[in-house]
């Protein structure tokens, strides 16, 4: 009879591509969470209880906390703002513009926007953010 003991192998779990698969699926989810939403400018909004659906006609027009304005993420001077939204308007007579505003600026700037919407004769809706 043999009475030696028996030499068991050892087992191992090798993690090393494991720390490699999870550096590529969290450069992955960054990536996807930056282009998710590619056509609005990055703004704190006011927030809002209530939520209506978004029209089908619409421009996005942005401003931001440093008071620049943005027609669908292309910047645009105040002066030209009328200009720029005037051919997407005879475009489409039922345009309605999607107003993001950061909730720092001043409510002049905004009413300076409707009357823009207004002489047009364009719907302005103000973009907001639900509350939780």
């Amino acid at each position: 009879m043999n009475f030696r003991k028996r030499q068991r192998p050892q087992v191992r779990v090798h993690t090393d591509a494991l720390n490699d698969i999870m550096f590529f699926l969290l450069l992955f989810f960054l990536l996807a969470s930056a282009v998710v939403n590619p056509n609005v400018v990055k703004l704190f909004l006011p927030r809002s209880s209530s939520g209506q659906s978004v029209p089908q006609k619409t421009i996005n027009v942005s401003i931001t906390k440093d008071l620049k304005y943005y027609v669908e993420k292309e910047p645009v001077p105040f002066e030209a703002l009328e200009q720029k939204i005037l051919p997407y308007q005879q475009a489409n007579p039922e345009l309605t513009i999607i107003l993001y505003a950061d909730r720092s600026i001043a409510i002049e700037n905004i009413v300076n926007l409707t009357d823009i919407a207004n002489k047009l004769r364009v719907k302005l809706v103000l973009a907001t953010e639900t509350k939780e």
